[in-house]
């Protein structure tokens, strides 16, 4: 295999146009996490991403006993704790019946002192359809507004989604959409997670995948995704296996390249995560509810590398500030 390609702080860097859309982009997410106890109709304040919840619960990540020597470095313990948060993508929560398929599964994992090593947060969908980091501010930004009905923003919103078309006609992007409209109706454990941009593993960067051994893709299909997801987790127990690719070459393996997979990379087993039966956590508890996935606090050698990634740093720390705020005044709690 080739040698490794190191990570430089470049791939993160952004120009002066993108700084200055980043800050207008930040402070509608203030905004929207202020209004959003009346936007999702809730009792608190959401998050502005993945804001419905359907479940927390403890896991375990079991590392491969014959991983390559150059990553045993990185896990040098047999086991680490999880906290797993299951999720669905859409900024507003609703009660209903069916959700759209995009779904999270955000793991933070803790060494044995409780002490946090880092947040990988998964979603079921391997590409991400905006090459243009403007772009996407603009919007995210026009969404935003919407949400809090600014009706003004629904024309530059439209603008950006006709730029973002080009972007959406890459032979992975429509095989994966494809793929995705055929499981739409399938039990969120059953899916394959990613972690779609790249992160660090020392001077290494690498992408993530989660494969579920033995999961009926049909449990649960006449319930509601969260009560299909609690009957599973408190019934059986669950175990998926943990695979990374290494970049080693930028024309295969591209890091600001969201819309393409990796090629000429294979997977390498790391681990398995498993949850026991049993193993749920009080979701609706404000404690569990205002738990932090943030990438960018994870140890600095497992941070998220790439521009799109870095931009999510940014929108993470105002968000979760402007929650633990409002959450205080509301409840008189921090988070």
């Amino acid at each position: 295999m080739p040698n490794p390609l190191k990570y430089n702080k470049k791939f993160d860097e952004l120009n002066e146009e993108e700084k200055k859309l980043l800050e207008l982009n930040k402070k509608t997410i203030a905004d929207f996490v202020e209004q959003s106890s009346s936007i999702s109709d809730v009792n608190y304040a959401t998050r502005n991403a993945h804001a419905k919840t359907y479940a927390v619960a403890k896991g375990i990540f079991w590392i491969e006993p014959d991983i390559p020597e150059s990553l045993q470095p990185f896990f040098d313990k047999e086991k680490f704790d999880l906290t797993i948060r299951f999720s669905n993508a859409q900024l507003k929560i609703k009660n209903s019946k069916k959700d759209i398929p995009a779904y999270g599964f955000a793991v933070q994992i803790k060494d044995e002192n409780g002490v946090l090593l880092a947040n990988y947060p998964l979603v079921n969908f391997p590409l991400f359809p905006i090459q243009s980091v403007s772009t996407f501010l603009k919007l995210f930004t026009a969404i935003n507004q919407l949400y809090m009905k600014q009706w003004r923003s629904l024309f530059p919103m439209c603008i950006q989604m006709v730029k973002m078309i080009p972007s959406l006609f890459t032979g992975d992007m429509l095989r994966n959409i494809i793929k995705l409209i055929g499981k739409r109706n399938d039990f969120i454990l059953s899916f394959d997670y990613y972690s779609v941009g790249a992160f660090r593993l020392g001077d290494q960067m690498i992408k993530i995948k989660l494969c579920p051994q033995s999961v009926d893709k049909n449990f649960g299909r006449k319930q509601k995704v969260k009560d299909s997801l609690k009957n599973y987790l408190q019934t059986s127990d669950f175990a998926a296996d943990v695979l990374i690719q290494i970049c080693h070459d930028l024309k295969d393996q591209p890091i600001n390249r969201l819309n393409v997979e990796w090629k000429n990379a294979p997977f390498i087993k790391i681990g398995e995560v498993r949850i026991n039966k049993n193993s749920l956590l009080d979701s609706h508890n404000c404690t569990t509810e205002l738990l932090s996935f943030n990438p960018f606090e994870s140890k600095i050698f497992f941070q998220p590398v790439g521009k799109i990634q870095k931009l999510r740093d940014e929108a993470y720390k105002v968000s979760v500030q402007t929650r633990r705020k409002i959450n205080k005044l509301l409840h008189g709690k921090n988070g």
